[in-house]
């Protein structure tokens, strides 16, 4: 039976839209498939890892116009189309348990697995709240915060992003304890409090698939999961069951004692001193001595190496020596573009906060450390 003849872009550009949770191996060898079911005359293709489930639509040249709906292995047919030339015509057939992949004299025979059997997220008709906001912007507050939330901690709530709803604005923040992320945007209108923490895979997919653009996303919000509309793409993911950490509590108060400085200079400085930091440990550890008008910057490694960098800066206040993880500096001053960047500080034992000149609404925390 003839399912699809069209060209491979347009096959593949949609199968690209929802493998990117797909996992080769899994416990359920379904998981592995993605579900590609024809409906009045529109084909969705979708995937799931029992957490995240991503669905797309697309228009393809179908012959004859029937439904049909199979489960077949997402990497494989993927790649078996990226191998293939950007303007090949590929038809799929279907053979019993198998689908049919041909594109000129090339020819692929792949498993098929009942699609009744694949374990779809249902779908729920009546969120209790939605928000919209531009793709960009929501792309945005992704980007700024992502890189804090922890990885695979026993403190299982700090492993997502928090996305607070509050009044007129809309928060993202993520944490893994020893540093923290703040970004806000404003609402058009007053939602009601919303707060969910979005696990950490369906924050790095949302990234991949939001646009730079003012085209608008949805944003529901259900019991024990959230559903992102854009663009012909729905992302369902369950959230995180926890209470986030109070952020308001985290972010200093009283730190006095500031500097501004070239975000590119202070991160190209602090590159050439992380070459003889402790690579093979998680906490590498960075001494920012600042005194009058002076900036030094100091890595030490257990082989008793040192590399120090020297710096200008406007400072006239009492000279402080803080100690920090490297990594938490690079990976801020690598995801914003600001031209300068602002460091506000009480004492060496107090927090470190970064905020960028003229932007009120983003804020990094980072804590010392001793080293």
């Amino acid at each position: 039976m003839l399912l699809i003849k069209t060209n491979r872009d347009t096959l593949l550009k949609p199968l690209q839209t929802v493998t990117g949770i797909v996992e080769r191996r899994q416990t359920l060898p379904i998981l592995s498939n993605v579900l590609i079911r024809q409906n009045a005359e529109k084909t969705s293709f979708l995937t799931t890892d029992l957490e995240i489930q991503i669905k797309t639509i697309a228009t393809l040249d179908l012959l004859p116009k029937q439904d049909f709906s199979l489960t077949v292995s997402a990497k494989k047919l993927q790649d078996i189309l990226r191998s293939l030339s950007a303007d090949a015509e590929v038809t799929l057939t279907r053979q019993d348990d198998h689908l049919y992949v041909k594109s000129g004299k090339s020819a692929f025979n792949l498993q098929i697995l009942p699609a009744e059997d694949f374990p779809e997220v249902a779908e729920e008709a009546e969120s209790e709240d939605a928000i919209t906001l531009k793709q960009k912007e929501l792309k945005d507050l992704l980007h700024h915060v992502q890189f804090a939330v922890a990885q695979q901690d026993i403190r299982y709530y700090l492993n997502g992003l928090l996305l607070l709803t509050d009044n007129k604005q809309f928060i993202s923040v993520g944490t893994d304890g020893h540093r923290l992320a703040y970004i806000a945007a404003a609402l058009d209108k007053a939602q009601k409090k919303q707060e969910v923490i979005l696990p950490r895979k369906a924050v790095y997919e949302l990234s991949k698939l939001l646009e730079d653009s003012e085209e608008p996303v949805t944003i529901e919000y259900f019991q024990n999961k959230v559903r992102f509309s854009f663009s012909g793409i729905v992302l369902t993911s369950k959230v995180i069951d926890g209470k986030f950490p109070d952020y308001n509590r985290v972010i200093p108060t009283r730190n006095n004692k500031q500097f501004e400085i070239s975000r590119q200079t202070f991160l190209q400085a602090l590159q050439r001193v992380s070459i003889l930091s402790n690579q093979s440990e998680k906490f590498r550890g960075v001494r920012l001595i600042v005194s009058e008008n002076n900036l030094r910057i100091v890595c030490k490694n257990n082989e008793q190496e040192e590399a120090e960098e020297e710096l200008e800066i406007n400072y006239r206040e009492e000279a402080v020596d803080i100690s920090l993880n490297i990594t938490y500096l690079l990976d801020l001053l690598n995801n914003i573009d600001s031209e300068t960047v602002l460091c506000a500080f009480e004492n060496a034992n107090s927090s470190v906060l970064i905020t960028i000149p003229g932007n009120d609404a983003f804020k990094y925390i980072v804590m010392p450390m001793r080293i």
